[in-house]
């Protein structure tokens, strides 16, 4: 049975939702290789030195791809809540 009501996309809640899973792997990635995860992203997101974010797993590539500005959103967000 097919739903008459409008489907609605936020490009904005996706977007949210694909930084924080980003964010979730390099904090994997970072605990792995024996960083404090939280250290190593306030100096990234302070600096934009993607240096103090690992290569180990692609986790520098990985956070390249993300606006800081989205992150420091999404992450205020969850503390937030």
């Amino acid at each position: 049975m097919k739903s008459e009501k409008t489907m609605l996309f936020n490009l904005q809640d996706v977007t949210k939702n694909e930084t924080k899973n980003l964010l979730k792997e390099v904090c994997s990635s970072l605990k792995e290789r024996g960083y404090n995860p939280i250290d190593q992203m306030v100096g990234y997101l302070i600096s934009g030195d993607p240096g103090y974010i690992s290569n180990y797993q692609n986790a520098r590539s990985k956070m390249q791809q993300l606006d800081r500005a989205i992150m420091v959103e999404v992450l205020l967000s969850e503390f937030m809540q």
